[in-house]
C-alpha cells in the first residue's frame, strides 16, 4: 500500500492503527504450513507473566540480546520444523501449538503474525511482514479479511507498549 493509500483504523475505543496494507487482504492459518512457529517469538512482559503460570520459564525461554523468547528446540522429526531441525518449545509434532490448544493462550506476537507492527511518531502501524509474503501459506485463501478482524490479530497490550516492533527476531 502506498504511502498516500494508509489509513487510520480504530481496532479499540480510543485506540487506533495506521494500516499500510491492502484493506482486502484475507488471511487464515493454514493446515500444516507452521512456518510462524518455526522462528523465535518474542515474549513482552505480560507474555513472560503468562507463560510463568503455564509452563517452566527456565526451560521454555531464552534470552537473546537482553530480550526474552520462547526457546526454539530441536525437535526429532522432519516435518513442522526450520532447516536447521528447531521449532517453537511447544509446537507439537501434530503442527498444532500446546499453548494454544492446551491452554487456550498464546502470545502477543503469536496473535499478531503475519503483521508487521511498529511505533512511528507515536502511531502504530501494521503491515503485513515481509517474511509473511514469502513463506505464509494463509495469505489471500479465505474470506477473513484482515482489516476487519484486527483486534484478533492486535491484542490492546501493543499500545501500552514503548517498542511493539515485531520485526525482532531470535
Amino acid at each position: 500500500m502506498s504511502a498516500d493509500a494508509t489509513r487510520r483504523v480504530e481496532v479499540y475505543p480510543g485506540r487506533e492503527v495506521v494500516v499500510e496494507f491492502d484493506p482486502e487482504l484475507t488471511f487464515e492459518c493454514v493446515e500444516d504450513c507452521t512456518w510462524c512457529c518455526q522462528h523465535g517469538v518474542l515474549l513482552y512482559d505480560d507474555d513472560l507473566l503468562e507463560l510463568a503460570r503455564r509452563a517452566n520459564l527456565a526451560e521454555t525461554t531464552t534470552d537473546f540480546r537482553g530480550e526474552k523468547f520462547v526457546t526454539r528446540e530441536r525437535k526429532d522429526r522432519d516435518e513442522h520444523v526450520a532447516d536447521d531441525g528447531c521449532a517453537c518449545a511447544f509446537l507439537r509434532e501434530d503442527g498444532l501449538c500446546s499453548l494454544h490448544l492446551e491452554e487456550d493462550w498464546k502470545p502477543t506476537r503469536c496473535s499478531v503474525f503475519p503483521l508487521g507492527v511498529w511505533r512511528e511518531d507515536g502511531d502504530l502501524h501494521v503491515d503485513i511482514r515481509d517474511s509473511a509474503h514469502d513463506h505464509c501459506e494463509g495469505l489471500n485463501v479465505s474470506d477473513r479479511v484482515v482489516i476487519d478482524n484486527l483486534d484478533a490479530f492486535l491484542p490492546e497490550l501493543l499500545w501500552e507498549l514503548e517498542n511493539p516492533d515485531s520485526e525482532r527476531e531470535l
